[in-house]
């Protein structure tokens, strides 16, 4: 098995299926050795969605878990356009989109759901810049959206 799916199942985490783009764009492009995903929501392993303000609806733990899954909906989706998460050699940058009530501040919190998640997988490998911007609606009120871009091995 992969060394980066061992560590997933070693935080009791598995992969979604790859979550299909819900409009017209691309789930990822690549130029070279950097690929660009595309934004995914906080869609769990069943297909419900993590929904809901933060600061409203949603505590910062669930907002974290919300990012999470979101990191596991990214990861998805670069198995399937790679075949193997150890072909990561660096997560460059994420983006976390929070959906924040208007005087939620801990969007940074939130976002550290995924950050967190590719750290432990990646080590040093997956330390990257970060925006973690709080926004007025999501699509579908999803809690949480990421996008990244990442390094991959020239295979």
């Amino acid at each position: 098995m992969a060394k980066v799916e061992a560590k997933l199942l070693e935080l009791g985490c598995e992969l979604p299926p790859p979550p299909e783009p819900v409009g017209n764009y691309l789930p990822i492009t690549r130029s070279g050795n950097v690929m660009w995903l595309a934004g995914v929501g906080s869609r769990m392993a069943d297909g419900a969605s993590i929904a809901g303000k933060l600061g409203d609806d949603l505590t910062v733990e669930q907002g974290y878990a919300a990012a999470r899954w979101a990191a596991l909906n990214l990861l998805a989706r670069i198995k399937a356009e790679l075949g193997d998460l150890d072909r990561v050699t660096r997560i460059l940058k994420v983006v976390g989109m929070v959906n924040s009530a208007p005087t939620f501040t801990q969007q940074a919190a939130v976002v550290d759901g995924a950050s967190d998640l590719f750290v432990a997988l990646y080590g040093d490998r997956g330390r990257h810049a970060r925006s973690a911007p709080g926004m007025a609606a999501l699509p579908g009120n999803t809690a949480v959206i990421c996008d990244c871009v990442i390094e991959v091995d020239g295979g």
